[in-house]
């Protein structure tokens, strides 16, 4: 009994030990503070003696206690370092109030340093502000006489260009005084023929067809690498089973978009994609993406005759013979002998047995032929001059049942090789545009300039690398009439065509500029 109540006792004695303790500790977080009343600090020296008697008590008592054993050291070895704490008390104060004083120096050489560093921040913004706020001024002929004789300085040209394009996005705030729009148009092409390396003629047509900002984006886009396309054979395979194939030969890829069904664009591959069993074997053809458009736009049928009158080396042929199930014929002309060989072996290689191969110039197809074919696909070479289009209009055939159609198809993006030659061709024979069943890409020009073209030429798509992510195309459908060719001795029709186009362009929206 005399052991419980010792110790009840000490229980009983532990309370203020561990209120000490505990007020010692928020002296170390810093939480007291200084202002404590007399009356606290007589009740803590009150509880030091206590304590002091707690221990002595304990001495007294014995080693002979089972509750005061070596398990119980732990606690004793507490009471004992809050001893130790309560006797450097004083010292302890002084220390915090030392690393307290440490602290707020150091945050307050921290918080100097981040002022410093965002009032320099504000500086620097300031002055590139003022910098580009300052007026761009063109460059004198002295100094464009200078840069003649100097190897190019492409990061001076890249700012020149940069900053002639914002001049001219807000060309009235911008201007230099007294410089029109035409001296920023001229030096801007001959800085871009400079930089990317192209001749004027074509930057000349560029900046005349497309806004300055439009502009850089597209002749960017010329100067990255399209992505590498697939397009799935459906006489051997189909696009899922191929797709697993050259995943498992390491091949990263996707489907090609949702207007195609065979398209696949290759990303990246750890075998030559040109030189797989499954290619050897004719299970895909290596073919741009927008080399599919034009047969999409022939849609061909199984049974008809189709003509195509530039078909090296095979790719829109075999797509051709594909869409028809190798039913009907198909008349794949080629001109150049050379070509014969890779049209031949590709047409082989994926398993067409429906296509006769001819060496023709497209221009004699019409006394080779006469106007057999139900649908004619004219690819045709670029820079043209539409000596073509009327040779693959006259092979046509316009009582044809299920046909009557040609498709005009070149890349270029250029309105002399596009619209200019389908606006010559219905000037020339009974044709009319129709939908190109496609439905994206760009409507064709109905004015360019001071050129005015039939309105029926919005049937007409263009397809742009910054826009479409593929190389520039352009495609037009046409649907023949009627095997006569309209009369050239008179002028009165060609009057009459130009009075219903006149009314017809009034009934039409104001014309879109190409944006």
């Amino acid at each position: 009994m005399g052991a419980t109540k010792k110790k009840d006792g000490a229980k009983s004695q532990n309370a203020p030990p561990k209120k000490k303790q505990e007020n010692e500790f928020f002296i170390a977080k810093g939480a007291k503070e200084d202002d404590l009343s007399d009356h606290s600090d007589s009740s803590d020296e009150e509880e030091v003696l206590e304590h002091e008697e707690f221990d002595g008590d304990e001495q007294d008592f014995g080693s002979g206690s089972d509750i005061c054993s070596d398990v119980d050291d732990p606690l004793a070895n507490d009471f004992l370092q809050g001893s130790d704490d309560e006797e450097k008390g004083s010292g302890t104060d002084l220390d915090l109030d030392s690393d307290e004083s440490d602290i707020e120096e150091k945050s307050t050489i921290i918080d100097l340093e981040k002022a410093r560093e965002k009032e320099e921040a504000e500086e620097e913004m300031q002055l590139n502000i003022k910098d580009e706020s300052d007026e761009f001024r063109l460059p004198t002929k002295e100094e464009l006489e200078e840069e003649a004789h100097q190897p190019p300085d492409l990061s001076n040209l890249q700012r020149r260009i940069r900053e002639i394009n914002r001049v001219l996005s807000n060309f009235k705030a911008l201007r230099q005084e007294g410089t029109a729009r035409k001296e920023y148009i001229e030096q801007l092409k001959k800085d871009l023929s400079s930089y990317y390396g192209y001749n004027d003629f074509l930057i000349g047509a560029l900046v005349e067809m497309f806004l300055v900002v439009e502009l850089m984006e597209l002749i960017e886009a010329f100067e990255k690498p399209q992505p590498i396309c697939l397009r799935t054979n459906t006489l051997k395979t189909r696009r899922r089973d191929l797709a697993d194939i050259l995943i498992n030969r390491g091949v990263n890829l996707d489907p090609l978009s949702k207007w195609s069904k065979v398209g696949l664009v290759v990303y990246d591959s750890q075998v030559p994609i040109g030189a797989t069993p499954e290619y050897m074997a004719g299970f895909y053809m290596l073919q741009s993406a927008s080399s599919f458009l034009p047969v999409m736009a022939l849609a061909p049928q199984e049974k008809e005759r189709v003509i195509d009158m530039a078909a090296a080396p095979g790719g829109k042929t075999t797509y051709i013979a594909a869409l028809t199930k190798n039913n009907g014929i198909i008349f794949a002309n080629e001109m150049k002998a050379p070509r014969l060989k890779s049209l031949t072996a590709n047409l082989h290689r994926m398993g067409v047995t429906n296509t006769l191969v001819c060496n023709y110039d497209g221009r004699e197809l019409p006394k080779v032929f006469g106007n057999l074919a139900d649908r004619v696909l004219l690819d045709a070479p670029c820079s043209g001059t539409g000596q073509l289009i009327l040779a693959a209009i006259d092979t046509v055939d316009a009582n044809s049942k299920s046909g009557g159609y040609l498709v005009y198809s070149i890349c270029s993006i250029m309105v002399v090789e596009n619209e200019v030659v389908i606006d010559y061709a219905l000037k020339k024979r009974n044709v009319k545009l129709v939908s190109c069943g496609l439905d994206f890409g760009r409507p064709g020009f109905i004015r360019f300039r001071e050129q005015r073209f039939h309105p029926s030429l919005e049937k007409t798509r263009c397809f742009y690398p910054h826009v479409h992510n593929m190389d520039g195309f352009f495609v037009a459908k046409l649907k023949k009439m009627s095997n006569l060719k309209p009369s050239v001795e008179t002028s009165e029709p060609s009057e009459t065509v130009e009075q219903e186009k006149r009314k017809a362009s009034r009934e039409q929206k104001p014309a879109r500029k190409r944006t």
